[in-house]
């Protein structure tokens, strides 16, 4: 099963231009490896003006790509200021009663031991 390959509004409109100024629809199909068909297809698109469409509708997915791609970026840092923020507000939960020791447990002083 052949896959469907994509060309840029640029690439079609190279090899539009290159057969209105002269080239075979034989020619291009094999040089760019393309059906006849298909670049029959690119031609009357040209003409009818919907390559400029193509090629706006490309604009505007880029632009909306970049856009995604920024928002990706500001939901990656919110993400790690709050888990920042749960980390510091689990720390300040802690009850104030029980000693923190930086030294290690408290020694405990049994009298079983002391003899």
């Amino acid at each position: 099963m052949s896959q469907h390959r994509t060309h840029s509004v640029e690439f079609k409109r190279q090899v539009v231009q290159e057969y209105l100024a002269g080239e075979t629809l034989h020619g291009l199909a094999k040089r760019h490896d393309l059906s006849r068909n298909l670049i029959r297809i690119w031609v009357d698109k040209f003409q009818a003006g919907a390559l400029d469409q193509d090629l706006g509708a490309a604009d505007l997915l880029q632009a909306y790509e970049a856009r995604i791609a920024a928002l990706e970026r500001l939901v990656g840092k919110q993400a790690l200021e709050l888990d920042f923020l749960k980390g510091a507000s689990h720390a300040s939960l802690r009850p104030k009663s029980v000693p923190v020791s930086l030294a290690g447990p408290a020694a405990c002083l049994s009298q079983r031991g002391a003899g």
